[in-house]
């Protein structure tokens, strides 16, 4: 898997509370950024300490601010059990088709939380382990 720092929603991100990735990305910057099939991965870097679950839900816009016209595209639910362990991928799920100019992670975070910190990012590839 080649991982693309231009292609990270957060790079290990402290979570404390509900809130967006650190980084949009511009699927226009680029030209055409979206040639293939491609994967969001989530990875914990950090494990958590007082979240009982967190979901991160994709979504796209056409306003880089996010101010309007926000849709969700996916979100997956880790729970406290997955949040716990650390230096793990907690999900890997397909980019669904809808896409707007602008992507982002938002996180909704549940629990008091002391610590934790996560990665995401857009990959061609899922690496398992």
């Amino acid at each position: 898997m080649l991982l693309d720092k231009t292609a990270m929603f957060s790079d290990a991100q402290a979570l404390r509370a509900t809130g967006a990735s650190t980084n949009t990305l511009d699927l226009t910057a680029a030209g055409n950024a979206v040639p293939g099939r491609l994967v969001v991965i989530a990875h914990a870097d950090t494990a958590f300490t007082g979240a009982t679950q967190v979901v991160c839900a994709l979504q796209t816009s056409d306003q880089s601010d996010f101010s309007s016209g926000v849709v969700t595209l996916a979100s997956v639910t880790v729970t406290g059990t997955e949040l716990a362990d650390t230096d793990k991928n907690l999900f890997a799920v397909g980019v669904p088709a809808g896409l707007k100019r602008y992507l982002r992670m938002y996180y909704t975070v549940t629990g008091t939380v002391s610590a934790g910190a996560i990665s995401c990012f857009v990959a061609d590839v899922a690496e398992l382990r």
